[in-house]
């Protein structure tokens, strides 16, 4: 009735170190057989994209005359700012003046007779930060659109130094309201102020 459960020898452990090993030898074995037949395969079928009839000498083109380079914009006398325009710099494309428009008669006649509203110049404030860093972040961002702004430094009581960002000033309210839907397509909130 008894069993003698203790008294039989317990086998030898396995060693589970050489199975792990041979299991990738193989591994790779099989591996860099299967690439060696990829390659013998890509090797030995026709080429998909090389046709067997003969090619023709090419001719070579008449070199064409370079066109003059693109005439380069003075800022304004009173304007000590240099503006950049980068996306005429990066395409490189001439493009073609357009004629300016003469007014027709009803056209001038109407433009006369509405009176002009005086409109005070404003600008864009784009953010406003304790760090400066962070100004000049968005400052770099802006350029990157092709849009110049300047950071000033405001001094506010028991807040300390604030860096704002500011784009302007604009003339005309259509001018203000194009720049600030631009800004607004690519993410940067903005908000007009009257120019000091």
């Amino acid at each position: 009735m008894g069993r003698n459960a203790g008294n039989k020898p317990s086998a030898a452990p396995r060693k589970s170190g050489s199975s792990i090993w041979s299991g990738v030898l193989v591994g790779m074995m099989v591996g860099v057989g299967l690439a060696a037949g990829v390659a013998w395969y890509l090797l030995k079928s026709p080429k998909p994209f090389v046709s067997k009839e003969p090619v023709a000498k090419l001719q070579p083109e008449p070199a064409r005359p370079n066109p003059p380079p693109a005439p380069v914009e003075k800022p304004a006398a009173g304007d000590g700012k240099q503006r950049f325009e980068f996306y005429k710099v990066l395409t490189d494309k001439d493009t073609p003046a357009r004629p300016a428009e003469k007014p027709s008669a009803s056209k001038a006649h109407q433009a006369e007779s509405k009176p002009v509203a005086a409109y005070d110049a404003q600008i864009l404030q784009a953010g406003s930060f304790s760090n400066v860093n962070d100004a000049e972040k968005l400052k770099a961002k802006l350029a990157l659109l092709g849009v110049e702004a300047s950071i000033q430094t405001a001094t506010i009581p028991d807040k300390g130094v604030w860096y704002r960002v500011r784009l302007g000033p604009y003339k005309t309210a259509d001018a203000l309201n194009h720049t600030r839907g631009f800004l607004k397509q690519n993410g940067v909130d903005s908000t007009p102020m009257r120019a000091q």
